[in-house]
């Protein structure tokens, strides 16, 4: 840790948990957001002979770590939905022969019956599993590829498992040790109390003017989290307009913009980060001392994760949740939205399969780029319900919708040498030209990725005078010029079935429409009481009924003043 990480000690609980996985036992961690999960693989494996398979949901933040990774002499590989197959063969000969030691993967990926037969000829010591939670049917964020690990575990019968959630009920915890296929039981917790964070929940009929009010009053770093994308950019605004700085984040943003938004909060320079919940995850940024909800989360497990983003640096911090009545019939309409009838969820399936061309008994993994909203434009399907409906197929194992994937962009010289030398190009075009032939030598023969941010540096210019360059030269049928763009995609697990044969098992809709409602009735409970403490209320939902009354949270703060 000393050597990679420049740390002098571990925080609480790391230690127990590397010496757990050290000493070959399986491992579900427990540990709150920002608690340190990552060094707890990672530190191990730079201790231990061989390859650490991590998988984890969002590539975001999958590409986040292999470059931090990197840039501490640790060499690791990821792969993700995108990749041709000779990309994925690549990097896994690189795990193979090469001296990699993390092999980052997302979970749609073990869906693959050609990748999971290359995994036994990798040498692994570790197997890391990151928002575990997502593999238990109970949990809130299920994801049925997280199922094929256990296969993974049968082709590794003696690597240890190290599962790491931040959030998970009593009962999650104990399908994830089943569904992981633990030896035997072993749950390493750190109590999810914050003792430096305040829980408020502010009734209010003007939740902007209430926003303003909490930012005006508390200095500092903020997320504002919302719940759809339109009103991440008009509460932007509406902040802006009153001469707090701020940004707006959601997932229908490139990478590239993503990037620009997150580092202009992180550094300070904005202020509030207006967000959905695609914001957040594997953001660590100590020094936020608010973290304030326009619209209530589904859940405990959401909320309590995205409050928990305040205050990481230990010192005092509000996570305040802005309510009112009319919120109870918001979050009952969710559950339409969220659980559409199975006759709609057959119309999808169909309208899907149709809009790709992809015939019965085909498309069996096979992977499509499918344009969300184009297609929901065209079949005349209204986009929130359909969105639900593809999270549904999923679950049920019909479907994988992806669509956080970004494709870099691609360019192809479609001229010969001699052709170019004799065209009156501009001295940026000749430059341009020069590099890309210098950098990418099969530039004739078929399209290549490039990286603009390379290009760019060694040009000394920036990206929009290079796709303005790039696309003049396009124009003039010189080249081929795909430029970088957010593709969702459609992958199919199983071939295309017929309708009959479209249906969701219990598991996968009436019994998760009945904890859906369960979790909504906890999260309105929450909101709407005023008689017991915040915290112990949270820390009870997530097994800890022991607690203490924190004495700062709205209802102890009334208590002491009554």
């Amino acid at each position: 840790m000393r050597r990679y990480w420049h740390y002098d000690d571990f925080r609480p609980l790391q230690a127990e948990i590397i010496s757990s996985i050290g000493s070959g036992k399986d491992t579900l961690a427990l540990m709150p957001t920002g608690g340190g999960k990552s060094l707890c693989f990672q530190v191990p494996t730079m201790a231990m002979e061989g390859l650490c398979l991590v998988v984890t949901p969002l590539i975001a933040l999958m590409k986040d770590q292999v470059e931090n990774l990197r840039q501490l002499d640790i060499f690791a590989e990821c792969i993700y939905t995108g990749m041709t197959w000779d990309d994925i063969m690549d990097v896994l000969d690189k795990c193979r022969y090469g001296n990699r030691k993390f092999l980052y993967v997302s979970p749609e990926r073990l869906q693959s019956e050609k990748f999971l037969k290359q995994l036994p000829t990798l040498d692994l010591c570790l197997i890391a599993i990151d928002e575990a939670h997502c593999i238990s049917q109970w949990g809130y964020d299920f994801r049925p590829a997280y199922l094929r690990i256990a296969d993974i575990r049968k082709a590794f019968p003696d690597v240890p498992v190290l599962a790491l959630t931040a959030t998970a009920t009593p009962e999650v915890v104990e399908d994830i040790q089943d569904r992981l296929l633990f030896r035997e039981r072993n749950v390493l917790k750190k109590s999810f109390k914050r003792e430096n964070l305040s829980y408020v929940v502010r009734q209010t009929d003007n939740k902007e003017a209430e926003m303003l009010h909490i930012l005006e009053r508390v200095k500092g770093s903020s997320i504002v989290y919302v719940r759809n994308r339109k009103k991440t950019q008009e509460t932007a605004e509406f902040l802006c307009n009153a001469g707090i700085t701020a940004t707006h984040y959601h997932a229908g943003l490139s990478n590239q913009q993503k990037d620009l938004k997150q580092k202009s909060w992180k550094s300070g320079e904005t202020r509030v980060m207006v967000a959905t919940n695609a914001f957040g995850m594997g953001i660590d940024k100590p020094d936020v001392r608010t973290v304030i909800h326009l619209d209530l989360p589904d859940s405990l497990e959401a909320y309590f994760q995205e409050a928990g983003r305040a205050g990481r640096d230990g010192n005092t911090a509000y996570a305040v949740l802005l309510y009112n009545k009319s919120d109870n019939t918001k979050l009952k309409k969710r559950v339409h939205d969220n659980y559409p009838e199975p006759d709609f969820l057959k119309r999808v399936y169909e309208a899907v399969g149709n809009y790709l061309e992809v015939g019965i008994g085909s498309g069996l993994d096979h992977t499509f780029v499918f344009p969300f909203e184009e297609f929901c434009i065209e079949k005349k399907l209204p986009m929130l319900q359909t969105y639900s409906a593809l999270q549904l197929l999923q679950q049920g194992g019909f479907i994988n919708y992806i669509e956080e994937t970004e494709t870099n962009p691609r360019i192809m010289i479609l001229v010969t040498r001699e052709e170019l030398y004799s065209t009156r190009l501009s001295p940026l075009q000749e430059r341009i030209v020069s590099l890309l032939m210098r950098t990418y030598t099969g530039i004739f023969a078929e399209p290549a990725y490039i990286n603009e941010n390379i290009l760019c540096e060694k040009l000394n210019i920036n990206t929009k005078q290079l796709n303005t360059e790039l696309i003049s030269l396009a124009r003039e049928h010189l080249l081929q010029y795909i430029p970088r763009r957010k593709t969702p995609y459609i992958n199919y697990p199983l071939e295309r079935q017929d309708l009959k044969y479209v249906v969701l098992p219990p598991s996968a809709y009436g019994q998760r429409l009945e904890h859906y409602k369960s979790r909504l009735t906890a999260m309105l409970e929450y909101a709407s009481q005023t008689q017991f403490c915040r915290s112990q209320l949270l820390l009870a939902y997530f097994g800890e009924t022991d607690s203490e009354p924190c004495g700062q949270c709205d209802v102890c703060r009334r208590k002491k003043s009554e």
